[in-house]
């Protein structure tokens, strides 16, 4: 291709910019999307003008008045013009923005007697999200393919009156979208479906034409700031075909009114002569109004077409894209993910407009935080974008977070624009930058040198830490792997089983979602527990992460006598930062002797579904994990370390190690709801040891869910038979699955809840009665490892910044003298 066309209007615009945009000088401005600049020559004008000439209020019949008016007038036949609108056809409403715009529809809509259907696309923003608010019904359209099904299903039978309204052009991507669908929608669709379009992301570098009718939305939106940089203001452009959805509008002030009654009798006569006198409330912003004037006229001189300003910008887009892409760290590894749509191409006008939305990377794969991104940009005068680019549902959509992960995310702290903005190695916004009519190829190219400065590593340069080299590898052949991985949501009810390859978050206390919830007794408060109400092993909970709830489910012999089955729960934490005041209440619970401060659950369902099936009126609780300091304060206690007891007698799994003890010997770890550590490991070589011992007494084998372990280790069926080392785990000091170090805790010790069938809930002598023979120690009965993940504060990976185990991971223990053949795991514990 050949762009010297592109660089010889480059070098104009370079040269024309350091006439009109003097505070340009010594700074980079990528933030087009928020809004553009405004030219010298504008200001300039428009100053004289408002010295020059006197303009009074509209509604006077005054000479400076009716100067106004004319001006008014003009103006907005220009601004028709600008976008091809015939004046017969459509009229032009002033409003402070585009948000103001779609606020004016959504009135219009929300005063039908009947309401109204409400559709909007994933990539709105969320000033067309708002409007859901207002409708009886509303539905959001994940993706063009489920808007045009929609549309071709022909289904006339709304009944009352429906809008449709999506973005002409991301604010997130630069994503265009088709400008098709409001002719397709006006055919296929009842009279009573309008559709909105919000124009003003894509009328800032693009031209919109609306000089063919069948194809023009009913209502379009434009912020004028974002093509001209001034004045502050946006329009309406209404269909006149379709204005008669304002017959309806009950508000009037100002000058939309002929004449009101308010004394004796109440009645209003509401002016008809031109849609903006019914529209415009009060006095209009006559000034900048008048302002725009002198905008379109600079612009046109500046630029003179908003064509050339799309043709110039999506080159530089090109070439920021190709530029950002291209960038590698020494590993070969990328540098910068940039969320493009598959449907759209930098280059083409048609379906890409001058955005590059993106996040960074470090050589280890891990996600750069945007608000250090921001910080660096700030220091070199860079102007740019970071967070949730208010477009929920584009963001969300391109960072593959679902519903309930960015309510976990709030419940966190992670707000817009604040620190927290990397959670479970993902990243919660992004950084965007947007150019604009007077953005040059020196923009871009100052930008990627600004991303390659500082944030591409090379092999000799790459700033790592003493876990940096080591984080990446996989453990060394081993012959143990992760058997299975559990997790017990509701407190001494039955477990949920990680699905095989399924990369489960561990988190300071405990793997994710494991005993976060209870049942507590209505009348002592107490936690309930297996070992009184054994049938709360057939109560069955699931984790939906695809629904982000929690389904409980009842089997067994409680299925039998239960009305309902199942019931769900939201996973979202910390419910008090949400407005459910009637679903939650503050209550303390007594969870193994410990008063926690749990969130109670008011809903009679889930009340009866519990209280009926275990015969115990009982509410349900939750004890949220909330990483923030404001959440909810952690259940956190003291457990065994491994170490010499001072009686001198051995325990499994002691070590004379020096460690910072609490009074007694004991180290806190937080946890929530399990009773003595955040992790619980068992051997499944030791668990047969166990059986055989069983069996040949003539017990019944025990399975590995009596134990309620979380994790459980077995030898890997890749390695030939007979190289089982049962309770090898008593002399385990740290273990690594997969990429994470965990260190053992100590013992597990062991009470007669280990005798609880977990799939009929009978009682039975078994395994306590062997346990108490064979593996009795100072007078208590233990099987299981206690264990606690052992976190890096380097997040410089993904598996550092969400550290994840699977089942199948390669488990390779250490014992206290083997740390040293280790350099991470010897970096981490020193």
């Amino acid at each position: 291709m050949d762009e010297t066309p592109y660089v010889d209007y480059n070098d104009a615009i370079e040269e024309m910019r350091a006439r009109e945009y003097p505070m340009l000088h010594g700074t980079t401005y990528l933030d087009h999307a928020g809004t553009t600049l405004y030219a010298k020559s504008l200001i300039e004008r428009f100053s004289t003008d408002m010295i020059s000439n006197l303009y009074g209020n509209p509604h006077s019949a005054s000479n400076a008045s009716q100067l106004t008016t004319r001006r008014i007038e003009d103006i907005r036949l220009r601004l028709l013009e600008l976008f091809n609108a015939d004046p017969q056809e459509f009229n032009v409403v002033f409003v402070a923005n585009a948000t103001a715009g779609i606020k004016l529809v959504m009135d219009a809509f929300r005063d039908q007697e009947e309401g109204f259907w409400y559709g909007y696309h994933r990539d709105a923003h969320t000033s067309l999200i708002g409007v859901r608010e207002a409708a009886s019904e509303h539905r959001c359209f994940s993706s063009d393919a489920e808007v045009n099904d929609w549309i071709e299903q022909q289904d006339k039978s709304h009944g009352r009156a429906g809008l449709f309204a999506y973005p002409a052009q991301s604010n997130m991507n630069g994503r265009r979208l088709p400008l098709g669908w409001p002719r397709r929608i006006r055919t296929n669709k009842n009279e009573g479906m309008y559709t909105l379009l919000d124009a003003a992301a894509l009328v800032s570098t693009s031209p919109l034409d609306l000089g063919t009718l069948d194809e023009t939305p009913d209502f379009t939106v434009l912020s004028l700031y974002k093509i001209f940089g001034f004045p502050d203001l946006g329009a309406l452009i209404v269909r006149r075909a379709s204005a008669s959805i304002f017959d309806k509008r009950r508000y009037f002030g100002g000058g939309t009114v002929e004449m009101v009654v308010c004394l004796t009798e109440q009645w209003h006569a509401k002016k008809a002569d031109s849609i903006h006198e019914r529209l415009e409330d009060g006095t209009l912003p006559i000034h900048s109004i008048i302002a725009l004037d002198t905008a379109m006229n600079v612009h046109r001189e500046l630029y003179e077409s908003l064509e050339h300003i799309s043709t110039h910008t999506t080159f530089l887009a090109k070439k920021l894209y190709e530029g950002l892409s291209s960038l590698r760290h020494g590993n070969g590894t990328e540098v910068c993910h940039v969320y493009k749509d598959p449907s759209s191409t930098y280059g083409d006008p048609l379906t890409q407009g001058p955005i590059v939305a993106f996040n960074l990377r470090n050589e280890c794969g891990g996600w750069v935080s945007n608000a250090e991104v921001e910080k660096l940009a700030t220091v070199r005068n860079l102007q740019l974008r970071t967070g949730g680019l208010c477009n929920p549902g584009g963001v969300a959509s391109s960072l593959g977070l679902a519903p309930w992960e960015m309510r976990d995310n709030f419940s966190a702290g992670q707000r817009c624009g604040n620190d927290n903005d990397i959670i479970r190695a993902k990243p919660t916004g992004m950084v965007r930058v947007s150019l604009g009519a007077m953005s040059t190829l020196k923009d871009v190219q100052l930008f990627v040198a600004f991303v390659h400065e500082f944030f591409v590593q090379d092999s000799q340069t790459s700033i790592t830490s003493p876990t940096t080299t080591a984080q990446l590898e996989q453990p060394t052949q081993s012959r143990l792997h992760v058997e299975s991985l559990s997790v017990y949501p509701i407190k001494s009810c039955a477990g949920f089983s990680v699905p095989p390859g399924a990369a489960w978050d561990v988190r300071p206390e405990g793997l994710a979602w494991d005993r976060e919830w209870c049942l507590v007794h209505q009348g002592t408060g107490a936690a309930l527990s297996q070992k009184r109400y054994p049938k709360m092993a057939l109560i069955r909970p699931s984790i939906d992460l695809d629904e982000g709830v929690l389904r409980i489910n009842l089997v067994g012999a409680l299925r039998e006598v239960a009305v309902v089955h199942e019931v769900t729960v939201p996973l979202s934490a910390d419910p008090r930062l949400f407005n459910y005041e009637d679903t939650y209440k503050d209550a303390n619970a007594r969870v193994c002797g410990d008063t926690v401060r749990a969130k109670t659950y008011k809903s009679s369902e889930i009340t009866s579904f519990f209280s009926q099936a275990l015969g115990v009126a009982c509410h349900l609780a939750r004890f949220p994990a909330v990483s923030n300091e404001n959440g909810s304060t952690r259940h956190s206690k003291a457990h065994l370390q491994k170490y010499q007891n001072a009686s001198g007698i051995p325990m499994p799994g002691a070590f004379p190690v020096t460690i910072p003890m609490t009074p007694g010997g004991c180290v806190s770890k937080p946890i929530l709801l399990s009773n003595e550590s955040p992790i619980l490991t068992i051997s499944r070589s030791s668990l047969n040891r166990l059986n055989e011992l069983i069996k040949a007494e003539g017990g019944k084998a025990a399975q590995a869910e009596v134990f309620r372990a979380n994790i459980v280790v077995a030898e890997n069926p890749d390695y030939p038979p007979g190289l089982e080392d049962p309770y090898a785990e008593d002399d385990w000091r740290y273990l690594q699955i997969g990429q994470q170090y965990f260190e053992m805790l100590g013992a597990c010790r062991r009470c007669q809840m280990v005798c609880i069938d977990q799939q009929t809930a009978e009682r039975n002598q078994e395994p306590f009665v062997t346990l108490s023979k064979t593996r009795r120690f100072d007078g208590r009965v233990y099987f299981g490892e206690h264990t606690c993940h052992l976190p890096v504060e380097d997040a410089v990976s993904q598996s550092v910044q969400n550290p994840t185990i699977a089942v199948g991971d390669a488990v390779r223990p250490f014992r206290d003298d083997d740390v040293h053949y280790d350099s991470r795991l010897h970096a981490l514990v020193g």
